[in-house]
This record gives structure tokens, C-alpha cells and sequence, in this order.
């Protein structure tokens, strides 16, 4: 591929993202009370709100992540399996769907490891785990983290740029139709695993971090009588 084309094509999944992106920050959203409801039929944890998750194991909590990872790929390998059947020219809606598939999946994670994205910090805290699945660092933009507005947007097109440097890479081979269709499928399959299971990583020492300083808080709050006698 040339230079030329590279740029076009750079430009093109660039936008196809931060367009993707935008539109699942602003309708794409996981119902945290039917995600509560299928944590407690569908995977059997024990919890009646999120602040239960604490309570369960670690190991219980990560077989139920890597189960959602899992079927995120599932999900974007059949989507990228259909759109990889019209080539290079399918590529824009192709990355659009990815990109809300991929939230989809981070934002179950969010909730599975007992944080929520109803307020606007919280909604900030799950875009910083969104750049931290694409690899970006977002330090620069952390001083406006309470101005969801200007943040948000700005972290988007990060994201976009930093993963359209990729899409270049490896998308390349939708240019050559016979193939298309199993390259998109595939493509789509390891794109939500990486992004998945970095976020996965992100949320899972977030939430060892928060477990250990509710362990500690219990301590300090230990009642009086419940200490055992001096000796």
C-alpha cells in the first residue's frame, strides 16, 4: 500500500472512530440494572447491588470478565465477518460498529468490578479506562477530568488517532476481496480481546485498590466491644 493510500485510509478510520466513539458515549450505554439483574441469573454472583461485588472473589469476578470479553469478540467477529465482505469500501461503518462494541464490553467490565458511570466523574473514569485500553496516555488531559464536556471529547480523538494507526497496519488485507470477509472477522476478534483485556487489567487493580481500603476502613471501625480483652 502506498503512502498515499495509507494517509487516506488513516484519515478515513480515524473519523469512522471518533465518530463510532462519540456516538457510543452519547447513546451506547449498558443498563447497569438489567447488567445487575444478568450478573445475578446468568453468572450466579450473589450480589443484590454493586457494591456487592466486593464481597465476591477475585477469581469469581475475573472468569465472569474474561467470559464478557469473549463474547464481545464473538459479537465483533461477526459483524467484521459481514462488512469484510465489501472490502476497503465497508471499512467506515465497520470500525463505527466496533467501536460501540468495544465500549459495550469496557462498560460491562466498569460494572462488573463495582464502578458505576452515572455521574460525571464517573463518566470521566471510564474514559480513562477507554485510553487505557487503546494505549494512550491522557495525562495531559486529566486537568479538565471534571469537565466532562471538554474532556470526554477530547480523549475520543486520542483514542481515534492512536487506533487508526493500527487500523492502517493491519486492515490492510481488506483490500483483497477474496479475503476480506475472514480478515475483517478476524481482525475485529483480536481488536475487542486487546482492548478488552487491558481494560479488564485497568479495572481489576482498580478494584483490588478500593477492596483493600474498604478491608482497612472496616478495621478502624471495629466497635469498642467487639476488641478482644487486654491481657
Amino acid at each position: 500500500m502506498s503512502s498515499d493510500h495509507k494517509g487516506w485510509l488513516r484519515l478515513r478510520a480515524e473519523d469512522a472512530l471518533r465518530r463510532g466513539f462519540t456516538q457510543a458515549y452519547e447513546t451506547v450505554k449498558v443498563d447497569p440494572n438489567n447488567f445487575l439483574l444478568q450478573l445475578r441469573t446468568a453468572y450466579g454472583l450473589p450480589i443484590s447491588t454493586y457494591q456487592g461485588v466486593f464481597s465476591v472473589s477475585e477469581e469469581q469476578l475475573d472468569a465472569v470478565a474474561e467470559d464478557i470479553i469473549r463474547a464481545g469478540m464473538k459479537v465483533a467477529a461477526v459483524e467484521g465477518a459481514g462488512f469484510g465482505l465489501g472490502g476497503i469500501l465497508t471499512i467506515v461503518p465497520d470500525l463505527s460498529i466496533l467501536a460501540g462494541i468495544t465500549i459495550r464490553t469496557i462498560q460491562k467490565l466498569s460494572l462488573l468490578y463495582g464502578f458505576q458511570y452515572s455521574t460525571d466523574s464517573q463518566i470521566s473514569d471510564l474514559w480513562v479506562a477507554a485510553a487505557s485500553a487503546a494505549g494512550v496516555d491522557i495525562s495531559r488531559e486529566l486537568v479538565e477530568k471534571q469537565i466532562v464536556k471538554r474532556f470526554v471529547p477530547r480523549v475520543i480523538q486520542r483514542i481515534a488517532v492512536q487506533a487508526s494507526g493500527d487500523v492502517v497496519e493491519r486492515w490492510a488485507g481488506r483490500l483483497i476481496p477474496v479475503l476480506s470477509s475472514a480478515i475483517g472477522a478476524v481482525l475485529n476478534f483480536y481488536f475487542v480481546r486487546a482492548w478488552g483485556e487491558r481494560a479488564m487489567r485497568h479495572f481489576r487493580d482498580k478494584h483490588i485498590a478500593m477492596r483493600r481500603d474498604l478491608m482497612a476502613s472496616a478495621q478502624d471501625n471495629v466497635p469498642f466491644a467487639a476488641l478482644p480483652p487486654a491481657p
